[in-house]
């Protein structure tokens, strides 16, 4: 521990297992738009081209899910609720989960053939059923992204049918796919089904990855001329959550290797280190003019990182505070500031709180207090 005589700022030192370095240094994919982020810290693992816009092809149909799982959660909408088939939505081409005209199909159905069979017969269904019309749902979808924070993509439709304005970002899309594993939980099953079955017709889910013992769980493939072969998908291992988005890529058999290879790439690279637990002291300041001269500094919440395994002991953190503090301190008031440098990521920096309440000594109390410090100092 050191001290800097102008603001007696201290500095403590910690080293810790590994540490992050530069992603795009260290892997490639043949994919045009690539993005794979780490669900539980948000540290993003690798990316390219991830914030430049691109046709999303059958992966919009996660906002379309997004809407309807809302919808559900509010109660404003149920799965046994029942779905009027326009002749408009039996007569979209592309992947169909072949619905009929006029018929009644319940959201449950719907839903299983939106996610797992890709149906643009039911995803426009929806549409028209929450909105009145596509046009107004792919309004609806745009305004959800902004209300997401997914400032660059808008919606044409509710399919990802090709439309030259019909775009998002490889890393919205990550987003998007991480917020609907997150709020909807009792819902997000659904990307996990292999196959559904309706009117007769069985259809597998397009999803590589579920198939093949990765961990995947979701979400959902897409495909056209413009766009090439896309795959946004989540996979979950040894306590640990990925999510990736690839897309402009020339084949099915490609989409799977390069899927693949990409999130075998990241569990294999990093691992996630619980660095503090929650509510964890920190270190201890000395108090002036205080009933107690000590003060525990705590952190509130859990820090963990996502680090690369083979850089070691290149993790710095540092605390940085005034001493002594004076008297009086509240409980939760902010003391000090927590730094953690990581090599190639940005500084993170979180608060420290005061653990205890501090009064200050009574005048006579003061008194003594200033004739110790006159006689005998500050001390080390």
């Amino acid at each position: 521990m050191t001290k800097t005589a102008s603001s007696l700022m201290t500095a403590v030192l910690f080293i810790f297992g590994q540490a992050y370095s530069s992603s795009s240094m260290a892997y490639d994919t043949s994919a045009k738009h690539a993005f794979l982020i780490d669900f539980d810290t948000n540290q993003v693992l690798f990316e390219k081209n991830a914030d430049v816009l691109m046709p999303p092809a059958s992966m919009s149909k996660i906002m379309t899910a997004y809407l309807a799982f809302e919808e559900i959660k509010s109660g404003r909408l149920k799965l046994e609720d029942k779905i009027l088939i326009s002749e408009n939505a039996w007569r979209k081409g592309g992947s169909k989960m072949f619905v009929k005209v006029n018929d009644e199909v319940a959201v449950s159905d719907i839903l299983r053939g939106i996610i797992v069979q890709s149906g643009n017969d039911a995803a426009i269904a929806l549409a028209e059923h929450l909105q009145g019309s596509e046009a107004a749902f792919a309004d609806k979808m745009t305004k959800k992204a902004r209300d997401l924070g997914l400032s660059k993509a808008k919606f044409k439709n509710a399919t990802g049918w090709p439309d030259e304005e019909h775009r998002i970002t490889a890393r919205e899309l990550g987003l998007l796919a991480k917020l609907t594993i997150k709020n909807f939980p009792d819902l997000y099953p659904i990307y996990a089904e292999k196959s559904f079955t309706f009117n007769n017709i069985k259809q597998g889910n397009r999803n590589p990855l579920l198939y093949d013992g990765s961990g995947s769980d979701g979400l959902k493939t897409g495909r056209t001329r413009a766009a090439g072969y896309g795959l946004t998908a989540s996979v979950s291992k040894a306590g640990r959550r990925l999510v990736m988005v690839l897309n402009g890529m020339k084949s099915s058999g490609e989409r799977k290797r390069e899927a693949r290879k990409l999130i075998e790439w990241g569990f294999r690279e990093y691992d996630n280190y619980k660095i503090f637990e929650k509510g964890e002291t920190i270190t201890d300041i000395d108090v002036w003019l205080g009933k107690d001269s000590r003060l525990s500094a705590f952190i509130k919440d859990e820090i963990k990182l996502t680090v690369r395994r083979t850089d070691s002991e290149k993790v710095k953190t540092t605390v940085y505070y005034e001493e002594p503090l004076a008297a009086p301190i509240k409980q939760g008031q902010i003391v000090g500031t927590l730094k953690i440098k990581v090599p190639n990521q940005t500084l993170r920096e979180y608060p420290l709180f005061a653990k205890q309440r501090i009064e200050k000594l009574g005048a006579w109390g003061r008194i003594m207090a200033a004739l110790n410090y006159l006689v005998w100092g500050a001390g080390d």
